[in-house]
């Protein structure tokens, strides 16, 4: 891992720290009052000669004698400081000597252009808000120091801009998806955390342990049950951005913990919810200026109507030229599974083996958005089935840049089919994941009767991803899980 500054610098500068102490200046300053940001004063903003007071961070430092210049950079942008020794006290002037690129600082002054065009502050005082300890980077690696940006974020932020942006971006992102569910009238919730059963999804999850109820938790795999009671609860149309975790492996796509979008609407169904992603994705898309920006350096993608609808079947055949019939034979699909080199489990069902088909030799292809259905009702037991074919879900997956970015259904509001399906899951759990129980109390939600609904759920981690070009989850998640570092240097 790279260490971000040498002990030696690092000595200097709390020998500098020690020096502005004796000179009775705290080197950690109190609140300041900014007239703006950086970007108020530039571009068709500029006003000649205007007071400001601003503050940030210590970019670049160039003296000459008495006159010195400053980089100064906040959250919206850069700016040039230029200050002068006779405007200064001496003891002013003395601070600023002691000043280290990466200190925090606030100024005041008047706004005027250099000979060359350059939008600068004559700077008539200012104060030491924060003295860095440590030494910025003097140049960024980007991918060679991965763990590090990962790792030490704060850094990441500070020295790339990119960053930064993606971060804003992914803020404005949600705030885009509230509004225009807002405006819907949807409702947003809030559902529990922890929970006696980990249900609405099939994942390991982790365990926690209360001790006043002496009671082992599960924090949630996923909202799905609860929000679904509330539709029961005749909340017609709800939604919650909600965090959840998963005990399973880290990958480019996968994080422990993270967050989702779930929607669900009563009265509705799976073809609802593909307009409603078609309509959130879209929306965000002609509303969030920075997507606009990502986009177009970073990712070309089609976005424009219709989206492509295509059955699982139907993609499988258009990209491995291997037709699938739904009454082939185990063995017969399984052989087609060998002849795109796919390594199968044993004991792998003709829908499961289907499945690993298209996620193997499929799923990378569909770069523009796309939605795949018709999945076996078999491996959806929370979904409902086609009224003409039993074996065929209302389901639907939404694939965008070759990732799976939605998964939606028709839910499933038969009581009976709801407790049987849930029964058959944990009879077939496997011996080394957890214990799973049947949720009794969601099928008693069920039994008060839910209303035909559609339920949606968005990944907001993959979905940023897609919207900012981003290479990898960890990239849109500010503090990914990483292994313990051994030493913090």
């Amino acid at each position: 891992m790279e260490v971000l500054g040498t002990n030696d610098e690092i000595t200097r500068r709390k020998t500098v720290l020690k020096e502005i102490q004796e000179m009775g200046i705290s080197p950690f300053g109190e609140k300041f009052l900014r007239t703006g940001l950086v970007e108020d004063y530039l571009g068709d903003k500029y006003e000649e000669h205007k007071e400001v007071t601003i503050a940030g961070r210590v970019t670049a430092y160039r003296g000459h004698g008495k006159t010195i210049f400053i980089d100064l950079k906040d959250l919206s942008g850069k700016l040039q400081l230029y200050f002068k020794k006779n405007v200064l006290t001496d003891e002013k002037f003395l601070l600023l000597q002691k000043i280290d690129i990466g200190d925090i600082i606030g100024v005041k002054g008047k706004i005027f252009k250099t000979k060359t065009g350059e939008v600068t502050v004559y700077v008539e005082d200012f104060s030491l808000l924060s003295k860095s300890l440590r030494p910025l980077p003097e140049k960024w690696h980007g991918l060679k120091d991965i763990e590090t940006r990962y790792r030490q974020r704060y850094v990441d932020l500070i020295v790339n801009d990119e960053v930064k942006e993606v971060f804003v971006c992914r803020t404005k992102i949600i705030a885009a998806i509230r509004n225009l569910l807002d405006g819907k009238g949807f409702l947003e919730v809030e559902t529990p955390m922890m929970q006696q059963i980990a249900g609405g999804a099939q994942a390991k999850p982790f365990i926690t342990h209360h001790e006043a109820l002496n009671l082992d938790l599960y924090l949630r795999i996923a909202p799905e049950l609860f929000l679904k009671r509330l539709i029961v609860g005749g909340l017609e149309k709800v939604y919650e951005i909600n965090k959840n975790f998963r005990n399973e492996g880290i990958s480019r796509r996968h994080n422990p913990e993270f967050t989702m979008l779930e929607v669900y609407a009563a009265f509705a169904d799976y073809n609802d919810m593909m307009d409603l992603a078609e309509q959130i994705v879209n929306y965000i898309v002609e509303h969030v200026s920075e997507v606009k920006n990502l986009l177009a350096t970073k990712v070309e993608i089609d976005f424009s109507f219709p989206w492509k609808r295509q059955s699982i079947w139907d993609a499988v055949k258009e990209h491995t030229e291997k037709e699938i019939f739904k009454e082939m034979s185990l063995e017969a699909i399984g052989k087609i599974a060998q002849e795109l080199a796919i390594d199968l489990e044993s004991g792998m069902s003709k829908e499961s083996i289907l499945v690993e088909i298209f996620e193997k030799c499929v799923e990378s292809k569909l770069i523009n958005p796309t939605f795949i259905t018709d999945y076996p009702s078999s491996l959806c037991p929370l979904a409902k089935a086609k009224q003409n074919e039993p074996e065929t879900a209302e389901r639907f997956e939404l694939f965008i840049n070759g990732q799976e970015i939605a998964n939606a259904y028709s839910e499933l509001n038969d009581p009976l089919i709801q407790g049987s399906n849930f029964e058959k899951q944990v009879l077939d759990n496997k011996a080394d994941t957890h214990e799973k129980e049947v949720d009794y109390d969601y099928i008693r939600a069920l039994e008060y009767g839910m209303p035909p609904a559609g339920g949606l759920g968005i990944g907001i981690d993959r979905l940023v991803m897609v919207l900012t070009g981003a290479e990898s989850i960890r990239d849109v998640i500010l503090f990914p899980q990483l292994k313990k570092e051994i030493k913090v240097n």
